[in-house]
């Protein structure tokens, strides 16, 4: 069996850094992702459609000042193969594909309580073991598809938008269906109207979407950027959200209506989510400002969907803005002016059934030769459930987790030595620019394994009660804002029988990496660190 100091799960942003992060400081890594080369996400993303709702040039490592100089991003917000080719060329800068093994899934991760170290199997039949397991798997890597009753028959064409085809799907002159309508569906939509002959999208929840108005970056742009990169990432660092954004001090209820929706206007021409839901300090605390900014956008909606009928559909009504991820599109209820474009409401007649010819609700058999599933992921938990992970005593973590995520700042889980999880439930994560937290994590998580062999330390893992602090400090934020009135994958509500639990924090990036650092400057506060000299 081979040995390793540290294994790292996943090559995606998070598993690239931190093995950058681990060979600089001299630790025998291995790496394994499942995928045929380096992505993660994006590298398994590749429908219609999909690009970062998140600025390319805020999408993008920090790390390496000659890394943000070279690269020149085209476009304001990055498509998936430019954000493929741009971790394409890190693995290579960093000559890092080297230490990963590809197509190869981690299976189980069974920690001894007498050697102190972790065995980790795959898919090939191996094993290596390793003093330190690192699960850099990423929030949103779990797909699922619904149990539709019947899918097994449907004789067409299925796929999923989380585990698309590499070579490309070609749906010109088909009859298509699209389940879903979240940021993946809201994405694919509009590109997959523009070659299908008829495309049906049965739609469960109408979303809030802001148009990105995406555009081409001109070389001024990134020229005037990259002059004060150092500055603008320094800002983002102790932000709410990981943007060198200004926080608003204003609430929406201090100004008048006019004025309200002149400045709701402005920024809409502008796009994208950032701008629209920092517009008011309290848009995600008060029922009162929130009512103000979902009215604007569900006029934008009206005024766009030309059918009236349709544009009701579309439009939500049952939960705030903001409350579950807000989507940013490109033309999507443009979309529905599109005579081959046709909306089935399936909030008040389900899904009924797949047949071998299509789907059929409310008594309607549609007769289709695709269906695309934009149906989401078992988020933030699912991944880290799938590897099999036993802790001390053989304890399973979905055992300790049956009733809902339960660790320490996101990064360890009680009973779990020498466990780290990046961006995992209790830490900003999903909620923030997810490059700006990983790089927060797994700076963190190198400099606690430095820390470590400094000190002779063999072990380290949460105290229950430090964990069980920062459980309750989580739920607690969470039930100070709106998040917890939407049913979304943030309190796992796609998933049959998962737990309602509100997985990330609310807190923001910045008193979060404050609370990170003071707690390894009260010499790992929280943390139970047996052997050495600490």
């Amino acid at each position: 069996m081979e040995e390793f100091d540290a294994v790292v799960i996943g090559a995606g942003f998070a598993g690239l850094y931190q093995l950058y992060r681990l060979r600089q400081l001299g630790f025998a890594t291995r790496g394994f992702e499942a995928g045929g080369s380096v992505g993660g996400t994006w590298y398994w993303n590749r429908y219609p459609g999909a690009r970062c709702d998140v600025e390319s040039m805020d999408y993008s490592y920090s790390f390496s000042e000659e890394l943000e100089q070279e690269w020149e991003w085209s476009e304001r917000y990055p498509a998936q193969p430019e954000i493929l080719r741009y971790l394409d060329h890190v693995a290579d800068r960093f000559d890092l594909r080297p230490l990963i093994r590809f197509d190869t899934r981690v299976t189980s991760a069974v920690y001894d309580d007498r050697t102190h170290r972790w065995t980790v199997a795959t898919d090939h039949g191996d094993t290596v073991s390793a003093r330190f397991v690192i699960a850099a798997t990423g929030c949103l890597s779990a797909w699922q598809v619904p149990e539709f009753e019947g899918l097994e028959s449907f004789r067409g064409a299925t796929y999923h938008t989380g585990n698309w085809p590499k070579e490309g799907v070609d749906f010109t002159g088909l009859r298509v269906g699209v389940i879903g309508t979240g940021s993946s569906g809201i994405q694919a939509i509009p590109r997959i109207a523009e070659q299908a002959a008829a495309l049906h999208v049965f739609q469960r929840t109408p979303n809030y979407s802001v148009p990105a108005r995406n555009h081409p970056l001109t070389p001024e742009y990134q020229r005037s950027r990259k002059a004060t990169y150092r500055e603008y990432r320094a800002r983002a660092k102790y932000s709410g959200g990981g943007h060198s954004a200004i926080p608003p001090t204003q609430s929406a209820l201090e100004v008048g209506d006019e004025e309200r929706w002149s400045e709701y206007e402005r920024r809409w021409r502008i796009g994208g989510a950032p701008l629209m839901q920092m517009v008011y300090k309290d848009i995600m605390t008060s029922e009162e400002a929130n009512r103000t900014i979902a009215e604007f956008v569900r006029a934008k909606i009206r005024e766009i969907v030309r059918d009236p009928a349709v544009a009701e559909k579309l439009t939500p009504v049952d939960h705030p803005f903001g409350a579950k991820r807000l989507c940013v599109d490109i033309g999507y209820f443009e979309t529905y002016n599109r005579d081959n474009v046709h909306l089935v409401d399936v909030r008040h007649s389900p899904i009924e059934t797949i047949t071998p010819r299509g789907v059929v609700t409310g008594g309607r058999e549609y007769e289709l030769d695709a269906i695309v599933f934009a149906t989401g992921y078992d988020a933030m938990t699912g991944p880290l459930l799938n590897l099999g992970i036993r802790g001390r005593g053989g304890r399973r973590l979905d055992e300790v987790w049956s009733e809902g995520p339960r660790a320490y700042l996101g990064i360890q889980v009680a009973g779990f030595p020498n466990l780290f999880t990046v961006t995992g439930p209790g830490s900003p994560s999903v909620l923030s620019n997810m490059v700006v937290s990983i790089e927060q994590h797994v700076d963190w998580v190198s400099d606690c394994l430095s820390y470590m062999r400094e000190h002779g330390i063999e072990t380290i893992e949460p105290d229950g009660e430090a964990q069980d602090a920062w459980v309750e400090h989580v739920n607690t934020a969470a039930e100070a804002t709106l998040h917890p009135r939407a049913k979304s994958w943030y309190l796992g509500d796609n998933i049959p029988g998962k737990p309602r639990v509100f997985m990330p924090y609310v807190g923001g990036v910045g008193a979060y990496r404050e609370k990170c650092d003071e707690v390894v400057l009260r010499g790992y506060e929280g943390f139970v660190l047996t052997g050495g000299d600490h």
